[in-house]
Order: structure tokens, then sequence, then C-alpha cells
């Protein structure tokens, strides 16, 4: 069997799975966007900022339930054909419990890849994009007084556009034990994509005599390049809180550990995005060699009962060790990571001493 000419068995179990994946996926995540937008539809004030806000916040809902819906379908699936006695019938044929799971894990692991995909490009700022329709201030967003440390000196920032990426009023400084060693100042600057440029810059050197400040040394400068790295989206969410996709958060990580500040949060975030959804993948392997593959071995209100109290269960968990990671009460690489890493090691026991049971 080859990817481009698989087996009819690999073509039916898939197309069955892919179904009612893409069933369950956009019902759960439409019905996420409906109620949020029935909670917050009288601050939209236009018809077409409704439509934009619910596409938003489905979006964001698709890239939350999706792991979720994974689960859930395969759950459907198994249980339909168990039900319908198609397991016992493939089973007579003499295919095994890993060549009837292989199309659902490929098709599992595609569509992981291509949330991972999504999650690198516009897709991971959806919700930010929703809350500022409800402030009506999509396409004129600004942050306002920001303060950080860069390298080895100081700034501040007056006005921030990350649309623009255009910087009103700048300040930035050096201080070395109890004196400020200069100053540099610009009215605006600009980003180029990789660093920002202070235009009409004024550097205010401090000159020091025996611990004492003497005097000052001006000079003007047409233009002055700073803050390496630092993109527009990268300082928004640095100080506002606001989501960075896939790529930002790893450029952001690799400027936080150059710089020596803490980077839990926003590892935190990336590990949200990309090793917290193979939770699913581990379960559905876990799930499909569990469940019974004979309905007169099953009860199955109770496996149905079982199976997404394990799934909700284990979502929560993670959930809130994520929240943890975020907070800095724990490594992020403990709390999403770690856990990832025993559920696999469980789901990988599984699929090797399993097949040797007959039920």
């Amino acid at each position: 069997m080859s990817i481009l000419s698989p087996k009819l068995y690999f073509f039916y179990l898939a197309k069955h799975y892919f179904k009612n994946l893409l069933a369950i996926l956009f019902g759960l995540s439409f019905s996420f966007a409906a109620i949020d937008y029935f909670q917050y539809s009288q601050g939209l004030h236009s018809f077409s900022h409704k439509i934009l806000y619910i596409f938003y916040m489905w979006q964001e809902a698709l890239g939350l339930l999706y792991p979720l819906a994974i689960v859930f379908a395969l759950l459907m699936t198994k249980l339909s054909f168990v039900k319908n006695n198609t397991m016992g019938a493939l089973h007579s044929f003499s295919y095994t419990k890993k060549r009837l799971f292989s199309p659902l894990f490929i098709i599992s692991l595609c569509v992981y890849c291509v949330f991972m995909l999504l999650h690198m490009t516009e897709f991971s700022y959806a919700k930010d994009k929703a809350n500022l329709l409800l402030k009506n201030e999509l396409g004129a967003y600004s942050v306002n007084d920001l303060f950080f440390k860069y390298n080895d000196t100081f700034v501040y920032i007056n006005t921030l556009d990350p649309i623009e990426k255009k910087i009103k009023d700048i300040t930035i400084f050096k201080v070395e034990g109890y004196q400020v060693r200069y100053t540099i100042k610009a009215p605006y600057a600009t980003f180029d994509g990789q660093v920002w440029d202070a235009h009409d810059a004024t550097l205010k050197t401090h000159i020091y005599k025996e611990g004492n400040l003497e005097r000052y040394k001006v000079e003007h400068k047409e233009s002055i390049k700073t803050l390496e790295g630092y993109k527009p989206k990268i300082i928004e969410s640095l100080y506002e809180g606001k989501a960075l996709n896939i790529i930002d958060a790893y450029n952001t990580w690799k400027l936080l550990k150059h710089q020596h500040l803490n980077s839990d949060k926003i590892r935190a975030a990336m590990y949200d995005k990309v090793f917290v959804p193979l939770f699913s993948l581990a379960l559905i392997l876990i799930l499909f060699f569990k469940i019974p593959f004979h309905a007169r071995m099953m009860n199955t209100g109770g496996v149905i009962a079982l199976s997404l109290g394990i799934t909700f269960v284990i979502w929560g968990i993670l959930f809130g060790l994520n929240q943890m990671g975020s907070n800095g009460v724990l490594i992020p690489e403990l709390t999403a990571i770690l856990p990832i890493v025993l559920l696999w090691m469980y789901a990988l026991y599984v699929y090797i001493m399993d097949e040797k049971r007959i039920s």
C-alpha cells in the first residue's frame, strides 16, 4: 500500500473518520462562536463588525477545540463501526488493530499539522482582532507608555502603533550603578523588518568627573538603529498580554533569553500550541485499542460516558497546568511537555502490548 494509492479499507476508514471529524469540529466551533456572539453582540455597532466578530471567534474556536474534535470523531467512528459490526467484519478479513488504526491516526496527524501551519500565521491573532471589534478600535490600535529593558539599556515608548509599525516618542537611556551614562530621544521610530530606526534623534552623553556630573555632550543624529529583533507584535504581546503565533513566540523566547529575562509566559504559550494538542493523538490511540471491537462485549452508554469523562479530565488538567506555567508557578516544561511525554509513553505501551489481546 502507498499513500497515493491506499487500500480500500484504508480509504473507507479514513473517509468516515474525516467526515465525522469535520462535522464535530465545525459543529463545536460554530456553537462556541454563536454563544460568544450572543454574549457580546451589544458591543458591536455595525453589521459588518458582527460578521467579522463571528468569523474571528470561529477561528479562535477552531484552534482551541480541534484536539477535542479529533478524539470525539474517533469515538463516534469506532462506536458506529462496532454497533454495525463493521469492526467484526474487518477483523474477519484478518485486518489487525494496528492496520485499522493507521488511517485514523494519519488523518488526525494531518489535521494537527494543518493547525500548526495555521498557528504560524495571523490565525493566532483572531481573538485579539475580535476584542478590537468590541472596542471599535479595529485598524486604529495603539499601545501606550511602555517601559522595558533592552541589552544594557532601558527603553521608554510613549505610543506604539503595531499596525503602522511606528513608535511615537522613544527614549533610551543607559544606567551604570547610580549614574545615567547617556540618553537617546527621538520623536518617532519606524520598523524595517529587523531593527527600529529612531529618526531625528538627540544623543545626550553625561560626562562625570570624580563621580559627579560635570557636563553634557549633545549630538543630533539623523537615524539610530536600535531594538533589534523587537517586532511590533512582540512588544505588544510582552507588555499588553496579546497572543503570538508560533514563529513570533519562538523569536520572542530567543530575544528574552538573550536579554536574560523571564520567558515562562512565552514558552507556556508556545508549548500550548505545539505540544499540548498532541494529547489528542495519544488519547485516540489509547481509546481505539481499549474500546472493545464487538458490540456484545461492550456497554455502549458506559463506554461513551467513561471515554468523554477521561477526555475532559485530561483536557482540563492540561489547561490548568498551562495556567500554572504561564503564571510562573512551575516551569512550562513541567506543565506542558512532561504530561504529554507521560501520556505518550502509556499510549505506546498500549499500542505495543494491547495488540496481543483478542478483544
